[in-house]
């Protein structure tokens, strides 16, 4: 349920719905519009609601919401969210997030390497997983907590933020303690319980798509976190499993600007794992900021034929260096910027 104030309500009146909130058992997610003030309403709301709060001195309208994922709708939150991490904003009029990095942490030289490149660039944020998800028991499956120790000392070397996958619920204030992003990956989409533990959390999390997961399925996720009070959520669209062959995944870029309509959370875009072929990286990230997503996500290499993780979906130095030359025309076209070469501290 939404409360929408009039343009002449008084503080007093305000204060007045709040309290009948709290007598209620609601919690209130309070957006100030340049116009007017939007309340959505958390909790459980039965009918009867929406004619007690229409009855409040200042209330202009109560909307129900129509949508099943209540706080990530634009109905609940009009205004787009912009998600601050540690001074480096990611959302609409935002400088392009640029996250890259390999995809599996394997050694110090390989990670820093990279880091300094893709820092040199225009990126901010360095990816990389110390815990990696491997659909065969027998692949390289992280460093583990040696992998968020070289994430921290990359990020002392370069400035970039670090983001990491984080898998279960027992590893979040580990995680936490050394990723500026906790990142769910597609496979712990609807791992629920993973899902309420970093909705706790004081960091911000970027929610990837299920392989198979619907839009709305997306959505749903995400409010998970957003119910547990974490309202610093981001999307990213890595592909969706489809009949084709040809391609790792299918890159669904409708789905970058249908989010966007339908939520006021920030999309990045993963062309990397969203195609599965390093040569179709380029075009489908140029593809992915006209559409409107707010970053991407790509994974780069020193040397992706020795790679342990991914080698065939890496750019090598130079073809980064390539993309990231082709990316700043792209968001220049659509009023966009990418960050200028990172001067560590």
């Amino acid at each position: 349920m939404i409360i929408v104030m009039s343009t002449q309500a008084t503080r007093e009146e305000m204060d007045q719905v709040l309290e009948r909130m709290a007598q209620e058992g609601l919690k209130p997610h309070i957006s100030q519009g340049e116009e007017r003030t939007v309340i959505g309403v958390i909790g459980h709301i039965y009918p009867e609601l929406v004619d007690v709060f229409s009855a409040y001195s200042g209330v202009e309208e109560v909307i129900r919401v129509s949508k099943p994922f209540k706080q990530a709708s634009r109905e609940f939150k009009p205004l787009d969210t912009i998600v601050d991490v540690d001074g480096v904003k990611i959302g609409p009029g935002e400088e392009l997030a640029i996250m890259a990095g390999p995809c599996a942490i394997e050694t110090e030289d390989q990670l820093l390497r990279t880091a300094e490149l893709v820092a040199e660039l225009g990126a901010r944020f360095l990816r990389g997983g110390a815990y990696k998800p491997r659909t065969s028991p027998y692949g390289f499956r992280g460093l583990g907590v040696d992998g968020l120790k070289l994430h921290a000392k990359a990020r002392e070397r370069t400035g970039l933020k670090v983001i990491t996958e984080v898998m279960t619920p027992a590893d979040v204030p580990l995680v936490a303690e050394y990723a500026d992003i906790l990142q769910i990956g597609a496979r712990n989409m609807q791992n629920f319980n993973l899902l309420d533990e970093v909705g706790l959390i004081d960091k911000p999390v970027m929610l990837k798509r299920g392989m198979s997961a619907t839009i709305e399925e997306w959505l749903l996720a995400a409010e998970y976190i957003l119910n547990g009070g974490n309202r610093n959520v981001i999307l990213c669209e890595r592909g969706i499993r489809t009949f084709e062959r040809y391609t790792r995944n299918t890159m669904d870029l409708s789905a970058i600007p249908m989010v966007k309509r339908l939520s006021h959370l920030p999309v990045i875009a993963d062309p990397s794992h969203g195609t599965g072929k390093w040569y179709l990286i380029e075009p489908m990230a140029k593809a992915s900021v006209a559409v409107g997503a707010d970053g991407l996500i790509i994974e780069v290499h020193p040397s992706p034929d020795h790679a342990l993780s991914d080698g065939p979906q890496s750019l090598t130095f130079e073809n980064f260096r390539k993309l990231m030359e082709q990316i700043r025309h792209v968001a220049s076209a659509v009023g966009r910027a990418v960050a200028p070469a990172l001067v560590p501290a």
